[in-house]
This record gives structure tokens, sequence and C-alpha cells, in this order.
């Protein structure tokens, strides 16, 4: 245990010095406090109610993840004719060419990918499926979490950006029958 220190003779003059110009606070006289700015109890504070242990709170928490793929999608204006759009989200629309990027890696898929649009695009093809895959589930022990499905999240934004950007009217998820959440259909702009 440690042993408290004493002030030296030069300390102990400095703080006498120090003291004798100071006011106590108890000296100082407080203003009266008005009814209306008294604190409200805490439970009648900006609506919030009484709360007992074990009670479940009213309100979902807010929270800033980013929502999921096919939400973001599902939320996405409709770039395209709504009937068309409606038959190829049912499957009633045959794509005209498919890539299939499951094992690849994000630096293989990527140029892939370009490479897929690109052709298709002047080929004149209007409906193409970029097959995913669903992703594995896997935990690294890594301290930053793996997403299920790297390539599954990782498409769409690829489709959004510059060499093939100019090229995509519409990407929504896949019918069952093409793929599901696996596979994403990718409709392309009339080439010029």
């Amino acid at each position: 245990m440690r042993r408290p220190r004493h002030l030296s003779p030069e300390e102990r003059a400095l703080w006498d010095r120090v003291a004798e110009r100071t006011t106590p606070m108890e000296q100082i006289p407080r203003a009266p406090i008005a009814r209306s700015q008294e604190k409200a109890p805490p439970a009648q504070r900006a609506g919030i109610g009484e709360f007992r242990i074990g009670q479940k709170s009213a309100k979902e928490p807010k929270h800033d993840l980013l929502p999921g793929v096919s939400d973001r999608l599902a939320r996405a204006p409709v770039n395209m004719d709504h009937k068309s759009f409606s038959k190829m989200k049912r499957g009633k629309l045959s794509p005209q060419a498919k890539i299939d990027l499951h094992g690849m890696t994000l630096a293989e898929a990527h140029p892939e990918l370009i490479d897929f649009i690109h052709r298709s695009y002047t080929r004149g093809f209007r409906l193409v499926l970029v097959i995913t895959g669903k992703g594995k589930d896997r935990d690294d022990g890594s301290v930053i979490p793996t997403r299920l499905g790297v390539l599954r999240h990782q498409v769409p934004q690829w489709l959004a950006l510059t060499p093939i950007a100019p090229m995509v009217l519409q990407v929504t998820p896949a019918h069952v029958k093409h793929g599901g959440q696996g596979a994403y259909y990718v409709y392309l702009r009339r080439a010029r």
C-alpha cells in the first residue's frame, strides 16, 4: 500500500495563498429555481413510460446496418417496362445467355463478369443470367466477420460500376427455376 504524500512547506504556502483568494461555493447565493424548470422524474421525460425489469421495449431499436442485397434490389426503382419486369421476376422470360461464377475468387470473377456483360451487350442480348451461388457458410475465426456469399453481395455492386453500368438497365434476383437467391437477372439496354 502506498503512503499518502505530504505537502512540502513551499507547496503548503502556495496553497494557502490560493485558498485566501477563493470564495467557498456555499457562500455564493443561488438563484431560485422556478417549478417549470425543475427536471421531470425519469419516467416522464420525453415520452418514456415506466419500465420494469424483464419488460420488453415497445420500439424496435434503430441501427445503421446496411440492408441485405435482396432488400436493396427489391427497393430499387424499376427502370424497364413494368410488364416485362413482372414477367422476368416470375421466371416467364428466358435468359439469352448465362455465366456461372461458382468457385471463382473475386479477382477472377470481376473481369469475367465485365467481359460477359460487354459481349452480351454487343450481341444485342436483353436478358442475361449471372449465377453467383448462395455462398458457403464459413467462419474463419477472424475479428471481421465474413459475409455469406461474397460473390452474391459483390456482383450487384460491380454491375453498378463504370465499365458496364451504362449497359445495365435492371438487376434483380432470379426466379427459383433459374437459381433463386444464388443468381441474378441482368436486363441490358438496347445496343446502339
